[in-house]
């Protein structure tokens, strides 16, 4: 199974170098994704030592995170709220790493640690590379299991599927699957880790580039979404939760933070009629946090951002008007069903809703 990306990418490090440098090395240097560390598998055979059980492993993100955001709309939609539990780091890491400050007295309730590194370091002490998310720990030896965020939601759709709640929907259907690599591959290379390599540049010509990537794939999806209600089929896929969790940040720090600005997402009819569709569907905009999302990157990236003024826009008022993409037909779950209602304990704040 591939899904055609880089293998072992980190996603959402402690910092942009793999984090060597601290918060302040964000936009200092020439960017460059780390190679994820821990790669191991969770499986229905446990073939890596890691057999899919409920209850065992608890899924780490930021929902500020992207790359975090995907495990996020996946576990939702598959119902793996249970079998999945939980764990969601302060958007405001420190050069440590991801810290658990949102919980009582700065600890994770299960883990019983404040740094996410705690659960790297317990798997192997002085590893390369950053402390990201998502990340699964195993809780029982508080060690990290995988961090390799590619692969983590295809394993939630494929192998994890003796705990899919009744009606959760195929994202990754076989018959599908090469034109869904094939798709995700060059939203990947442009715009999911495009809109990086245009916000870390350290050079005219290297941000232009890769500027000019992101809105040259934007384009070329424009008449496939003119004529499909989602990317690939006529269901919700991996493929759309790849580009949603890029798209819904787009105007709220791409625009801005990172200079994509050639155009906002509000200025594009057909994928801002796009991702508002899949914002409300339930498992998507039910998992973002735009106040997570705007303190994070004004705020963590000082290396861009000095002052880390957080700005009071975009209005997000529009996210949840009429987007009227249904008239192209398509079934949002297939055979399935909606999620149910978001857990309490797992409700978005009001202040970080549309």
């Amino acid at each position: 199974m591939s899904s055609r990306e880089p293998d072992g990418l980190e996603a959402c490090p402690m910092s942009g170098d793999g984090g060597t440098s601290g918060n302040s090395g964000y936009g200092r240097k020439a960017f460059k994704r780390s190679r994820s560390h821990f790669a191991d598998r969770i499986t229905a055979d446990g073939r890596d030592g890691w057999p899919v059980a409920p209850g065992r492993y608890r899924l780490v993100v930021s929902r500020a995170c992207p790359w975090a955001s995907r495990a996020l709309v996946s576990r939702r939609l598959l119902g793996l709220e249970d079998a999945l539990p939980l764990a969601v780091t302060d958007p405001v890491q420190d050069d440590r790493s991801w810290r658990f400050t949102l919980d009582p007295d700065g600890r994770d309730p299960i883990l019983g640690i404040r740094y996410l590194s705690e659960a790297y370091d317990r798997r192997e002490t002085g590893y390369p590379g950053g402390v990201s998310v998502p990340a699964v720990v195993d809780v029982p030896s508080g060690k990290l299991v995988t961090n390799d965020y590619q692969q983590i939601t295809l394993d939630l759709a494929t192998e994890w599927t003796s705990l899919h709640r009744p009606g959760a929907p195929d994202l990754y259907p076989e018959a599908l699957r090469d034109e869904i690599d094939e798709v995700m591959a060059g939203v990947y290379e442009d715009v999911n880790n495009g809109v990086y390599r245009a916000g870390f540049a350290t050079g005219q010509e290297e941000y232009e580039t890769a500027c000019a990537g992101v809105f040259r794939r934007l384009e070329q999806l424009v008449p496939r979404l003119e004529r499909q209600r989602y990317l690939v089929g006529d269901t919700i896929t991996e493929a759309d939760i790849r580009l949603f969790t890029t798209l819904v940040r787009f105007d709220a720090v791409y625009h801005g933070h990172f200079k994509c600005n050639r155009w906002k997402l509000t200025e594009n009819p057909v994928l801002w009629g796009y991702v508002r569709d899949l914002f409300q569907t339930p498992g998507f905009g039910d998992t973002v946090d735009f106040d997570h999302i705007k303190r994070h990157y004004y705020q963590v990236h000082t290396g861009i951002n000095p002052t880390a003024i957080v700005p009071l826009g975009p209005d997000l008022s529009g996210w949840l008007t009429p987007h009227h993409r249904q008239e192209l037909g398509g079934r949002p779950f297939g055979d399935g069903t909606p999620p149910g209602p978001v857990r309490a304990d797992e409700t978005v704040p009001v202040r970080g809703r549309a």
